[in-house]
């Protein structure tokens, strides 16, 4: 591979990944948008959705670490590469003196400690909700016969 095909191959992981971070995010803001909605308490509802929330995050998550692990790998691949027949030393090094710098992704473990935060706060809200729904659910009122 060529150094400018490994800097394409960087950035199409970097593409991907903020797909599947655009991708959690609207599937978050939508299931707590709908959630808000609701008016009538459902426990079994809010199981469901949690288990499901929880799958969906879990695979998010792994696709969000293969991911990075192509990404990590491309910028090794960057970092070591050296000057292939017809290709410029000199200008290879001036530009990977400006664009090396600026190619600095963000750790696995912190998209992971973002996520799992995320998760456990989203699942919190929904509980919240349900039992916010709960709590302020008509109650029939009891007719005494007399």
């Amino acid at each position: 591979m060529k150094y400018n095909e490994l800097i394409q191959l960087y950035f199409d992981r970097s593409n991907a990944l903020q797909a599947y971070w655009t991708l959690y995010v609207v599937v978050l803001g939508g299931l707590l948008a709908i959630s808000s909605l609701n008016k009538h308490p459902s426990l079994l509802t809010t199981l469901i959705v949690t288990i499901l929330f929880s799958l969906f995050a879990y695979k998010n998550l792994d696709a969000i670490h293969d991911t990075a692990l192509n990404r990590f790998a491309a910028l090794q691949m960057i970092k070591q590469y050296t000057a292939g027949a017809g290709e410029d030393p000199a200008a290879l090094k001036q530009l990977r003196e400006v664009l090396e710098p600026t190619l600095i992704p963000a750790t696995y473990s912190s998209s992971r400690a973002t996520h799992v935060v995320s998760d456990v706060l989203t699942i919190a809200a929904l509980w919240a909700m349900e039992l916010r729904r709960r709590k302020f659910a008509t109650k029939p009122e009891v007719q005494r016969v007399t």
